[in-house]
This record gives C-alpha cells, sequence and structure tokens, in this order.
C-alpha cells in the first residue's frame, strides 16, 4: 500500500466512515492513477426527423345539445312545476284589478291554458286525468316549445287594434329581443370551411399537404424548439389573417411514421422515419388563407371529432384521436 492509500484509510477513519467505504475510494483512487479511458461513444446510425404540429381548434360558441333524457326530464319538471300552481287561485300571484291581473286574464283567454309552452291543459274538466305527453308529441319538441315562448312574449293578450292607454298617452308594446338560431347558414350549406357551422362543438383544422394527405399544420423542426416551429408554422399555413394563442410549451401528443425505405443523409446516418410532436393552439378571431402558405397546402376544413376521423389515415386518428375533446 502506497503512502496516498494510507492517507485516504486515515482520513476515512478518522471520519468515522466503514472499512468497505474507504476500500472503495482506494479502488476509485487507483482507477484514477492508472488513467483508465472512458468507452468510446459510438454515434448512432439510424435517427428520426422531428416535425412540429398543430393542432389548432375553435372552442364551442354555445351550449351543447341536450342529451333526450335531459330534455325529457326538463319537460317533466315544466309540468310538473305548473300544475302544482293550478290549485292555487290567481289572486295568490296577481291583486285583484292591477294592471298584472288584467294581463293574465287577457292572456288565459288567448291561450285557453295557464301553460305557456306545453300545450293546453283543463286541470278541473272530466280529461284532467289524461295529462301525459305521448311520445312524438309535438309539445316534447324543444323547438316547438322555444317558438310557443316566443310567440307569447309577442303577444299581450289584447284584441287585434286594442292600444292601451296611460292617462292621455297610447303606449305601443317595446320589442323584444329574440334568440339567434342555434343552426346556422353555415349549417344548412355544410360549409366546412366556415368557422360559423357546429357552433356547439369544437372544430379542428385540418389541411391537405402537397401529398394529398388530410392531417394537422406541421413542418420540420429548423434549427428551432416546438413552441417557436408551432409558432411559424401557423403563420407560414393559415397566413397572418389570424389571430391564435399557443396554449403551453409541452406537446400534447406524438404521432411516429415508419419510412419504407431508410434515407441515407449526408452525414452518413440512415432515416427511419418521422416522429411529430403535436403542439395545442386556438383561433380567437380570423380565418385561414393558403392563398400564400409556404407549405405546399392545397385545401383546409375545419372539422368536428367524428368528421375529422373520416378523413385522416388509420394510423394517424389511432396518434391523435385521444388529444382531441368529445365535445
Amino acid at each position: 500500500m502506497n503512502a496516498g492509500q494510507q492517507t485516504t484509510r486515515r482520513l476515512a477513519s478518522r471520519a468515522g466512515y466503514t472499512y468497505a467505504t474507504a476500500a472503495a475510494a482506494v479502488q476509485v483512487e487507483d482507477a484514477v492513477s492508472q488513467h483508465i479511458p472512458p468507452v468510446a461513444q459510438t454515434a448512432p446510425s439510424t435517427s428520426y426527423a422531428i416535425n412540429a404540429g398543430i393542432v389548432l381548434s375553435r372552442p364551442p360558441q354555445i351550449t351543447r345539445d341536450l342529451h333526450p333524457f335531459e330534455s325529457a326530464f326538463f319537460l317533466y319538471q315544466r309540468r310538473l312545476n305548473e300544475r302544482l300552481a293550478l290549485p292555487f287561485t290567481r289572486y295568490f300571484y296577481f291583486k285583484k284589478r292591477t294592471p298584472a291581473d288584467l294581463e293574465w286574464k287577457r292572456k288565459m283567454r288567448q291561450r285557453l291554458t295557464p301553460a305557456r309552452d306545453i300545450g293546453r291543459y283543463k286541470g278541473y274538466g272530466d280529461e284532467a286525468w289524461n295529462d301525459e305527453v305521448l311520445v312524438g308529441a309535438k309539445e316534447s319538441d324543444f323547438e316547438w316549445q322555444v317558438e310557443r315562448l316566443l310567440e307569447d312574449a309577442a303577444t299581450d293578450g289584447k284584441e287585434v287594434g286594442e292600444v292601451e292607454q296611460r292617462g292621455m298617452k297610447k303606449v305601443e308594446r317595446e320589442e323584444f329581443d329574440k334568440p339567434m338560431p342555434r343552426r346556422t347558414e353555415a349549417d344548412e350549406k355544410n360549409d366546412t370551411k366556415s368557422l360559423s357551422r357546429a357552433l356547439q362543438r369544437t372544430l379542428y383544422l385540418l389541411v391537405k399537404n402537397k401529398n394529398g394527405q388530410w392531417q394537422f399544420p406541421q413542418d420540420r423542426l429548423n434549427e428551432e424548439n416546438l413552441h417557436g416551429a408551432a409558432s411559424r408554422i401557423l403563420s407560414q399555413s393559415g397566413g397572418l389573417n389570424m389571430n391564435t394563442w399557443l396554449v403551453g410549451h409541452v406537446p400534447i401528443g406524438h404521432h411516429q411514421l415508419e419510412y419504407p425505405q431508410g434515407t441515407k443523409l449526408p452525414s452518413g446516418v440512415t432515416e427511419t422515419g418521422v416522429k411529430t410532436f403535436f403542439m395545442k393552439a386556438r383561433i380567437m378571431a380570423g380565418q385561414v388563407n393558403l392563398k400564400e402558405n409556404k407549405l405546399g397546402l392545397k385545401d383546409f376544413k375545419w372539422l368536428a371529432k367524428e368528421e375529422l376521423e373520416k378523413e385522416v389515415d388509420g394510423s394517424y386518428w389511432r396518434s391523435i384521436k385521444n388529444m382531441l375533446a368529445e365535445r
């Protein structure tokens, strides 16, 4: 044992280390003193190209469509509330000979029922027991209910030509704002290039590349990170007439494609496939314009999840389906 080894052992014993720890330190010192070279690192012979992809989406603009069970339950609740209110005289709600009481009586003459949107009902007649909504009845249709509510809001119970007077001044009925329809003109025409379609769903931008394949906008990394590449791809593919927002700096998924035959690069490495990492983005305003795109894109569509499945390749769909929202 040389002087250096003896010194190491003495220091270890003074510090309270075990003999095994000191022996390990001696072995490391021996290896260093012998100048053992590290194992040579060999460069890989194969590699993958790295792409950045963009999952650009337009979020829902209106509430989702009701499930048939939800629609039936809400109809049941409305009918139940109105039927429970029938035993109470109207004077429980309105004072006699007040404007509200007079308006109620006028509307009752026109409606022939207290209900506004679920059909006529005579709670004290011989058919009062027959109060079920049959399957397929118009009263159970959501659009029919909306039309009845709008019709009721548009009338004030007055006869044709009757005008209310307050003092010596005639009072005209105020106009009310009608809700916009849930189905737009783009829905009727099935215009897949419009962002005004399927307002209750999330739509995703799908583009047709120069090879005729439908996919998300993507391009190879060019000495940049994924976030920088995603920002560049958005402007190079859809143009500058889009207000977009990149959500985060971390990819939400990836797709791996194997080439049928490897490509030999000048560096001697064989490129066997491509890996595309997808970044999430939202479009806030504007529209896609492929006129001056720099990625060779030929066409685009805004599609919901189930529509997108019909356009892309099977392996591509299996890679991206879990990244997409059901709604």
